[in-house]
């Protein structure tokens, strides 16, 4: 059986046609929606979740194409481009009763979060990304060997078909070498999530892939007119991140900062699964991000 949040409700909620997100909720007070990263689901945020949900409503789905949540074809390569999975989230949270809500994400699910920022500012009241940069940078600062550590990006920027047929052949492999080398601590993540993990990522190939490449191309597309129009982040944002940086040659802080004026950004020590190798930090980073 697949592992689940101890105390939260699960329900499958209709956000756009014939999709429906799996979620879980639990709390109450002022909502908090938490989006997981690669190659995860929900079960990232089973720590940071339950704390939240002493004083918060906390709303945890698996996105788009991971987990237990619907993975539509991507026929028009709109279907996972981060402005549709951002107005799934706008529309999960609406479909509960909150028309304002903060939003946090890891990974893929931050750049979602990074999205629904820019798209709906009226919406998302506090936002947090953990351990990734804006698309637009993150391609721009990836250069030279530097870039190995981000060869997955390349590959599944790739055109349909062989990217899918190369993973799907070794999807344990695939998806088990990032659990291993981007983790500091092993135990962080124990047997029956790592399991379910896999188990949810080699279901997902298909639509893994489809969000990765709409990051190498529709994706810019809407950043790049957004730094163009100046568009940024209006509500105050948190970013953790580990000090890859330094490591590759450029400043994080500042590359955020030209996205958001009210900015905290804070280096962490961990791997990067931090909801799930430090969460009383990442607990502490968004009850203070709560209160401003």
């Amino acid at each position: 059986m697949t592992p689940r949040i101890t105390g939260f409700d699960y329900r499958r909620v209709p956000v756009a046609d014939q999709v429906a997100l799996n979620v879980a909720v639990a709390g109450s007070g002022r909502p908090i929606v938490l989006l997981h990263g690669f190659p995860q689901t929900h079960l990232m945020w089973r720590h940071v979740a339950a704390d939240l949900a002493a004083d918060h409503t906390v709303i945890v789905p698996d996105l788009r194409g991971y987990g237990d949540s619907d993975k539509p074809a991507d026929l028009d390569g709109q279907a996972y481009a981060k402005r549709t999975m951002a107005a799934d989230v706008v529309a999960l949270a609406r479909s509960l009763g909150h028309d304002r809500f903060a939003l946090a994400g890891h990974d893929r699910g931050a750049l979602v979060a990074i999205r629904a920022g820019l798209d709906h500012p009226g919406t998302v009241t506090h936002l947090a990304s953990l351990d990734v940069l804006p698309t637009l940078d993150m391609w721009e600062v990836m250069r030279g060997a530097s870039a190995a550590v981000g060869f997955h990006l390349y590959l599944m920027a790739q055109p349909p078909g062989l990217p899918e047929r190369m993973i799907a052949d070794s999807a344990d492999a695939f998806f088990g070498h990032f659990l291993d080398i981007w983790s500091r601590n092993p135990d962080a993540i124990p047997a029956d999530v790592r399991a379910a993990y896999l188990a949810a990522s080699r279901a997902a190939v298909t639509s893994i892939v489809a969000d990765y490449r709409a990051s190498a191309y529709v994706d810019v597309e809407h950043d790049t007119v957004d730094r163009a129009a100046g568009n940024r982040l209006r509500m105050p944002v948190t970013v953790l991140q580990q000090d890859w940086g330094a490591a590759l040659g450029f400043d994080a802080a500042a590359l955020w900062r030209r996205w958001a004026g009210d900015l905290e950004h804070r280096t962490v020590s961990c791997g990067h699964f931090m909801a799930e190798e430090a969460p009383a930090d990442v607990v502490k980073a968004l009850r203070d991000l709560l209160t401003r």
